[in-house]
This record gives C-alpha cells, structure tokens and sequence, in this order.
C-alpha cells in the first residue's frame, strides 16, 4: 500500500496496488511514452458506489472480470480506480495503453470513480482523492503539467462520468472544452456498464511535492 498527498502536505489518499485489490495478472501490457497529456474521468454506473475497502476492491475484481472474460481485453479498461473509501486503486497503471477511451487510450490516464454519478455528486473523499491521483501524476512525470482533463462523454457517445460528476469536474483546473476536430458532440447514450470501447491503436517552487510513494 502506497500514501499520495497533495502539494500542501496533507495526505488525504492511499494508492493501492493490484496485489492489494487481489487484480488477476493482464494479458498483456503495452506502455505509451508519456508524460500523458490527457486525463480522463469516467464513472463506472455498475458496479454502485462502495463504502468500504473490501467492497470496494470486490468492485474492482468485478470490473476487470467482466473487462477480461466478457469484453476480452487484456485487462481492466481503466488506469486508477477511485472507490467510496478515498481509496485510489491502480488499474492499468500509469503510461499503459488502456480500454476507456477510443483514440485516447495510448495517451491518457483514465481514472473512473465507482458508481453511478448522473445525479448525485461523489462524496467529497472521492473527489480528493481523484484531485490527488492527478498531482502525484503531474509531480512523478507521468502526467503533462499542462495536461487536459476530459469527460468521457466528450470522446464518445455516452453518459459517462454522469451529469452531476461532469458538471463538477467542469471546474476543475485544466478542464478542457475540445473542438469540433478533436472529440465528439455530447449526446446522452444508453447507460451500460463498462462498456468502454478498446483504442483502435495499440508545482509550483514553493509548495511541498506530493510524497514519493510508500510500500
């Protein structure tokens, strides 16, 4: 297990790893050369929002099963997961090509925060914690400090991360309306559970940085 904190010092996440949620092994892995210059936020629908670690690490066995044995991809769609708990738990990982975005895959890191967020906001841990993922990413170099952070729903014809959470990270730093050219309209779709489709193609000086992980 891993602590992550923010420039301001206060830990306020774990990073735990895939061991610690029990994840199978991928079927394989393919790295992009980062730093990533995308984030994506996603929610998951189904699973619902967990509470508890060991709820919430069931969530993420149950979505790298259905991503593995029904969709045949070779691992968890999503780089982080973000549970109830505060908890950030590593998918993929970072500057690995994932399954949640088509044409972003190989340069994002796409964290989905578990349940459904069409109408209620995700507690205040989740957000944090999700805020945090992304600074730690920034201060390691795997994440461009000049990155854009997206909505699902802005590459793809979905629901996803839900009304209530799009509109949050919406102001957000770095938010990012794209044009025309560069992701597509908008239009609500039919929820369905992880569907997330495959990537056709493979601080300031004076804050304290985000604390290197810690076993």
């Amino acid at each position: 297990m891993q602590q992550a904190n923010l420039g301001d010092g206060v830990a306020t996440a774990r990073l735990l790893s895939r061991s610690d949620w029990g994840a199978r092994l991928p079927k394989s892995v393919e790295h992009f050369q980062g730093p990533a210059p995308y984030v994506i936020i996603h929610h998951s629908y189904m699973p619902a929002v967990c509470y508890s670690t060991p709820e919430c690490m069931k969530s993420m066995r149950d979505m790298q099963d259905f991503h593995q044995l029904e969709r045949g991809w070779n691992d968890i769609g999503y780089s982080f997961g973000i549970g109830g708990d505060g908890m950030i738990y590593t998918g993929r990982g970072f500057n690995v090509i994932g399954a949640h975005a088509p044409k972003y895959n190989d340069k994002s890191v796409g964290i989905v925060l578990i349940g459904d967020w069409r109408t209620e906001l995700p507690p205040k841990q989740m957000l944090d914690a999700a805020k945090n993922l992304i600074a730690f990413g920034v201060f390691k170099g795997y994440i461009d400090p000049a990155y854009k952070l997206l909505g699902h729903r802005q590459v793809r014809d979905t629901e996803c991360p839900g009304g209530r959470l799009f509109a949050e990270i919406s102001s957000w730093p770095h938010f990012t309306h794209l044009n025309a050219t560069e992701g597509v309209s908008s239009t609500a779709a039919p929820v369905v559970p992880h569907v997330h489709a495959q990537a056709a193609a493979p601080q300031t000086p004076h804050q304290s940085p985000p604390a290197a992980p810690k076993v």
